[in-house]
């Protein structure tokens, strides 16, 4: 599979930027929270990525790597024009967002460059599995009741997913080539995304806090309908434990679950570029 770097803009009105979602400001506030967290996220993979280059020797695989980058950059630029409405809506987003990238500059600095690729191997499996969970659940992006989601948020996030889908194995097959033969493989792939969950964890409620005390809403309600949409029946967290947990089989790919279908998807994205 080789990724494609797509350069396409969107648009998101600031003035919606804490109520887009159809299920209201609660669950638009944990969409934003991951919003918040992609941008210095993406240049953290991009970086554990690009130190390990040099020993690619496959053509195909440094191409793949090649389209990662572009990707993950792309990704980066949008989000980071989505979350300058988050900051200026919603000013304590900007502190908790800059304590992220000091954490994550720290994580540069000091980590082995295999646990840091670890981690991204990791954090690339959760975007992939969430990718998938909201690209196959329309309510996901739009929205459970009448009330509907503002278009171009959904747009980007549908675009983005796509492409986490497309460049979902390219950095398992880079650390898959560097850590071949190494015993501490298994363990330290399996640590990076237990330690990705948990690090990101804690921004993400206090985001959403940040985000619900600018708003004059009935908060308890607005908690519930998010504990809805993340432990429902068919709730986020619900539906990705399963996904999630096959990341741990000694022999995983992530192309074991093959859902190149939802590709096909990129073709409107596609048109809006030729146009």
């Amino acid at each position: 599979m080789q990724p494609t770097r797509r350069d396409l803009s969107f648009d998101l009105p600031a003035e919606r930027i804490l109520d887009w979602h159809g299920d209201g400001p609660a669950v638009t506030a944990f969409i934003n929270a991951l919003s918040v967290s992609f941008p210095e996220g993406e240049r953290f993979f991009i970086h554990s990525v690009r130190q390990f280059r040099d020993q690619i020797t496959d053509p195909a695989m440094k191409k793949a790597v090649t389209a990662f980058i572009g990707q993950e950059a792309m990704h980066g630029r949008e989000h980071e024009r989505w979350n300058d409405a988050i900051f200026a809506s919603a000013p304590d987003t900007r502190a908790i967002n800059e304590r992220l990238n000091r954490r994550v500059a720290r994580w540069k600095r000091y980590l082995p460059r295999s646990t840091q690729l670890a981690m991204t191997v990791g954090a690339e499996h959760v975007t992939a599995v969430l990718g998938d969970f909201m690209l196959r659940n329309t309510a996901f992006l739009e929205g459970h009741g009448a009330a509907k989601s503002v278009p171009g948020y959904v747009a980007l996030l549908r675009w983005h997913g796509l492409e986490e889908t497309e460049h979902k194995a390219v950095a398992f097959d880079v650390w898959r080539q560097v850590m071949a033969g190494k015993p501490r493989a298994y363990f330290e792939r399996s640590f990076g995304l237990l330690f990705m969950l948990y690090a990101y964890w804690s921004d993400i409620g206090d985001l959403i806090r940040a985000s619900l005390k600018e708003q004059d809403v009935d908060h308890h309600q607005e908690i519930q309908t998010l504990r809805h949409f993340l432990y429902g029946k068919d709730g986020v967290f619900r539906n990705l434990a399963g996904p999630l947990l096959r990341y741990f089989k000694p022999g995983f790919h992530p192309w074991q679950d093959d859902n190149r279908d939802l590709l096909a998807q990129l073709a409107e994205f596609d048109q809006k570029i030729a146009a």
